[in-house]
């Protein structure tokens, strides 16, 4: 028995070991675009495009199950793997944080597309752009609000031709509260952008835009196929494979 690990966050890198650490073949799989994980397991990086898609990959390594722990924005991949195990007849498990919920003294406005936040973005001096990367088109509509400030922050750096208006940071989470305060305060910070990740990594940036009355426009998490089983905690989906590989 075989388990496909669909990687990229902090949260699949730690399963990745324990599972190994447990005694279970684990293959961890990763993008590769912002650094190799540190796991003991095999690791493969760049997709699954090398070796002729995920459907021959798991045929090819006699993969028993596949553990989808992608970020909880990646729909595409979420959706291949649902697919391609009904396919192949294997279960597909799902490692899903829980979304953030707002708290007292919160101002959130979700959005689901990019032109509903642009348009409310528009009278704001200063934008903390932590949503990823983000589209081309998205940069120039906020390069035509004269006189805004852009402070894009992601891991790796964007594809995108970033016009004077914007100031790129490279920064991967963990983040501290007094580190989150320290960047908002230093831009004048007055609307944070981000997508509903969940988790504990990178709440802080909430924390801080609570205590300082920030408005934060929450990209809201798209629809993704239902998996054979959805777990939302490191615990119990460790304990759900060993279970699933130790019957």
């Amino acid at each position: 028995m075989c388990l496909l690990i669909l990687g990229g966050t902090a949260d699949a890198r730690k399963l990745a070991q324990a599972l190994h650490e447990q005694g279970i073949s684990v293959i961890y799989s990763v993008a590769g675009l912002v650094r190799l994980p540190n796991v003991d397991c095999p690791v493969i990086s760049g997709g699954f495009t090398q070796y002729g898609g995920l459907l021959p990959y798991i045929q090819s390594q006699k993969i028993t199950a596949i553990l989808d722990a992608t970020h909880p924005y990646a729909q595409k991949m979420s959706a291949t793997a649902v697919r391609v195990a009904k396919a192949q007849g294997i279960p597909c498990w799902r490692f899903h944080r829980k979304p953030w919920q707002p708290q007292a003294g919160d101002i959130w406005h979700n959005f689901t597309t990019w032109d509903e936040v642009l348009v409310a973005l528009k009278p704001k001096a200063s934008v903390f752009l932590t949503a990823g990367q983000i589209p081309q088109t998205v940069v120039d509509a906020l390069a035509e609000h004269v006189g805004q400030r852009h402070v894009l922050r992601t891991a790796v750096k964007p594809t995108l031709n970033l016009p004077p208006s914007f100031t790129w940071i490279k920064a991967i989470g963990p983040f501290q509260f007094e580190d989150e305060l320290n960047t908002m305060q230093a831009y004048g910070i007055d609307a944070l952008v981000c997508k509903n990740s969940g988790g504990d990594s990178i709440i802080e940036k909430l924390n801080v835009s609570r205590q300082l009355a920030i408005p934060v426009f929450m990209m809201t998490r798209p629809e993704i196929p239902k998996a054979d089983k959805i777990l939302s905690t490191h615990n119990a989906c460790y304990r759900y494979v060993v279970e699933q590989f130790t019957e």
